[in-house]
């Protein structure tokens, strides 16, 4: 594994990673809640609140913006996805190489794979050729491992989560990002199956902020390493808020009622 320093990826070996792939992925609708989040720039200012670990985003927008930010954010090359008018067995093709988002700065690489899916055994190739290169230029990789395709009903049980995190160790990579399987029992056997690879949870859509702030409790408390995280910031009126909440949650591991205490005083 590579060591996550807390000038990569990790800050005090946890980790928030202010994700903005929602373009690619989702299409502009996500952002109609905040419809200044559309501009770039309104969510890289988010992330330079302290507690972002490092912001992850597709090559438009890296070439584009990272540059004004460089000396504040630490950018999480996103280096697959594709969009949500996609309409074939789950995929994530590859969209820039190593190499490039090493040019422009990146600090770490993030690949998207899902396990299951009729065209598992290509995209795990497509890994292993990212994370290799990755290894060439010192960059620590975070694989989304999103166990989804035909033959999956529930992706979501504990089960399925907890092998969708022993993926990320069995192919290499240094952080695995999976959904939160409802409990801290689950996200506990999902931390367990990760062996010394870090396990992040997917912020997922936006939920009221006492919900949201629980289950990173119950993911901290589990022995996960944080959150990576989207819509559950920015589709919000006042992004540091949460983040001041999540900053006490998983960096002072505090009550998600503690933390919500406390800001609101």
């Amino acid at each position: 594994m590579y060591p996550l320093t807390d000038e990569a990826l990790a800050r005090d070996g946890k980790v928030l990673i202010l994700a903005m792939d929602h373009g690619l992925e989702h299409g502009p609708t996500d952002f109609e809640a905040v419809p200044e989040t559309l501009d770039p720039e309104t969510v890289f200012e988010a992330a330079t609140h302290d507690a972002v670990t490092a912001m992850a985003v597709q090559k438009g927008v890296a070439e584009t913006y990272y540059p004004s930010y460089e000396d504040d954010v630490n950018l999480l090359a996103k280096l697959n996805g594709t969009s949500n008018l996609w309409m074939g067995e789950p995929y994530s093709p590859q969209n820039w190489s190593v190499e490039y988002a090493a040019e422009i700065g990146a600090d770490a690489v993030g690949y998207t794979v899902y396990p299951g899916s009729n065209r598992e055994p290509e995209m795990f190739e497509e890994f292993r050729d990212a994370q290799e290169s990755a290894r060439d230029h010192d960059l620590p990789v975070v694989m989304w491992s999103y166990a989804r395709g035909q033959g999956l009903k529930n992706d979501t049980k504990d089960e399925v989560i907890a092998y969708a995190s022993r993926i990320g160790l069995e192919l290499g990579a240094d952080v695995a990002k999976v959904k939160y399987p409802g409990s801290k029992e689950g996200m506990e056997w999902a931390v367990d199956a990760a062996g010394d690879t870090k396990v992040v949870m997917s912020g997922g859509s936006k939920v009221d902020d006492y919900q949201f702030l629980e289950s990173v409790e119950a993911v901290i408390d589990a022995g996960g390493a944080g959150l990576a995280v989207g819509r559950n910031v920015w589709q919000r009126e006042n992004p540091e808020r949460i983040l001041d909440a999540l900053e006490k949650v998983i960096f002072e591991e505090q009550s998600a009622e503690d933390a919500l205490s406390e800001v609101e005083s």
